[in-house]
């Protein structure tokens, strides 16, 4: 039944996901454009055009694969593409989940025909890797520059051949914070000179000043840099005729009067007819740091962002304007979202939250997804700390996933099913109990001192199952269940989501046993699909 199924599906299954599955799409199909651009987690965005293609890279924190890679033509319509990080170093670190660790925000830049990624870790420091294709292969990382605590690193070549890097610092770690330094590196970029400068110190007016990025135009050397707060803050911009300063400064997007919070930390852009564009994060709780594109012009070689609706000389978001002008009209797309598993590649919206081991499962060329169920965890009340979960992002403020699921248990206590994870977490568990099948919805989090809490097992008749989860405004989360995928049945209780370690909350899926053995058991994934 399965090939009948693959051969079947073939040609519609491209069509259900490049159309029926996109629950976000900014483009308004007459010109415009709606904010945000990208209803989903992609924290601390940074993006470079090279020649009629833009690509943007984003915050991965622990996720693994790490840095994505997303491909647009006109800064609206977005796809991922690939990423650049399969696996986080140091391996031995990155092995074990490290929530809130691991790459922090990057900047890409294309030079000399290469694309170059900086991205810090802020245990260990910055790295720089860099690939002749956006989509790659990446090189392996290389340690720019080592230290506790430096972060947001932002290179520029300069017109003269000298280079330079700009980043901020954590104060959990550095214990400095909300100031950025300038440094020189070697021509090759991938170590600094012992030159820091430090050019603002933002305790003066520009607390929490970080997520820095480096440009120069008009003799001027400009660095973007937000402050105030991720969820408070604005956009500064500083200016100098000199690398390492002195820098003027000035206020360019604030929130305003909107209902778009922290409008900074973002990239500068110019299209290819010479148009000026602002990329940004809005935090919305749960649904983590959505991505917003504001129109942008410079006077007085000063950039101007959004729009002054209450005429301070100060810039606000925009919610719904023209679309870029990149000489031509491209069609819809969207981050992937749904997975049919039809093809032997697992899809490029999935991540981990460890490095990948070889035994966590595996596409397949029958039109499923395996995965097995493996003792990662002690404590099974401590679901966050398995690094196996395979999850994506919300790619909504309202939507519905449902998943067809075998069971294929071996042992007692193995068991599967789909979560919701976050600081708080919820999540159906379809649990092998001395051979019979129990499902249940259980609740819990990340504070020790809230317990685990879950609802009465029900016994399942069967062992193929299909699992739901509607998410409505304000990440409210509904769960249910299907023995024929016609009739779902209400489980368990409503759940609020919240977000993760930096990161939006996210939904997937799991395999776990509470036994070591040499034949684990498995679920066949046959499809994951996300609807309105």
């Amino acid at each position: 039944m399965k090939s009948i199924k693959i051969i079947i599906l073939f040609f519609c299954i491209f069509s259900f996901q490049k159309n029926t599955a996109q629950v976000w799409i900014p483009d308004n199909g007459d010109g415009t454009y709606t904010n945000p651009i990208i209803h989903a987690d992609y924290s601390d965005p940074d993006v470079v055009r090279a020649g009629d293609d833009f690509y943007m890279t984003a915050s991965s924190f622990n996720c693994i694969p790490g840095l994505p890679i997303l491909h647009s033509k006109d800064l609206v319509n977005w796809k991922i593409i690939g990423h650049a990080l399969t696996k986080q170093t140091p391996v031995e670190i990155f092995d074990k989940v490290q929530h809130g660790n691991g790459v922090w925000a990057p900047s890409i830049n294309f030079h000399n025909n290469e694309f170059y990624i900086y991205y810090p870790d802020p245990d260990f420091g910055i790295y720089m890797i860099k690939a002749q294709k956006a989509e790659g292969p990446w090189s392996e990382p290389v340690l720019v520059k080592a230290g506790s605590g430096l972060i947001d690193p932002s290179p520029l070549w300069d017109t003269d051949g000298k280079v330079y890097l700009v980043h901020a610092f954590a104060g959990s770690r550095a214990k400095i914070k909300s100031l950025l330094v300038v440094c020189s590196m070697n021509p090759e970029g991938t170590a600094t000179n012992n030159d820091e400068v430090m050019v603002i110190d933002g305790h003066d007016g520009e607390g929490t000043i970080e997520g820095p990025k480096f440009y120069k135009r008009n003799n001027y050397y400009y660095i973007f840099a937000p402050a105030g707060g991720v969820s408070t803050g604005w956009q500064t911009v500083l200016r100098s005729k000199n690398v390492f300063g002195p820098y003027e400064k000035k206020k360019v997007l604030e929130q305003g009067k909107t209902n778009i919070n922290g409008p900074h930390q973002g990239a500068w852009v110019q299209t290819q007819t010479g148009e000026d564009w602002f990329i940004h994060f809005q935090d919305k709780g749960a649904y983590g740091r959505i991505m917003h594109l504001q129109p942008m012009k410079w006077v007085n070689d000063w950039p101007v962002m959004g729009e002054d609706f209450d005429k301070n000389g100060i810039g606000e978001p925009v919610t719904t304007f023209r679309k870029p002008n990149v000489g031509k009209k491209y069609p819809i797309e969207t981050p992937a979202e749904s997975d049919e598993f039809t093809i032997p590649k697992l899809g490029l919206q999935w991540q981990w939250q460890a490095n990948t081991q070889n035994n966590w499962g595996f596409p397949t060329s029958l039109g499923y997804l395996n995965l097995y169920c493996l003792p990662t965890i002690k404590d099974n009340k401590r679901i966050f700390e398995a690094p196996n979960l395979l999850l994506q992002k919300f790619p909504a403020e309202e939507f519905t996933v449902t998943t067809k699921l075998t069971f294929n248990a071996r042992l007692n206590g193995e068991s599967t099913g789909l979560i919701i994870m976050g600081l708080d977490y919820s999540y159906l568990s379809l649990k092998n109990d001395n051979g019979k099948l129990y499902l249940n919805q259980k609740t819990g989090s990340f504070d020790k001192k809230n317990e685990e809490t879950e609802t009465s097992p029900i016994l399942i008749s069967n062992n193929t199952i299909y699992l739901r989860v509607k998410i409505q405004k304000g990440g409210i989360c509904s769960f249910y269940y299907s023995l024929e995928d016609k009739k779902y049945q209400s489980i368990g209780n409503n759940f609020i989501s919240k977000e993760g370690k930096w990161i939006g909350a996210k939904v997937g899926l799991f395999a776990l046993s509470e036994k070591i053995t040499n034949d684990s058991g498995s679920v066949a994934v046959d499809w994951f699909r996300v609807t309105k």
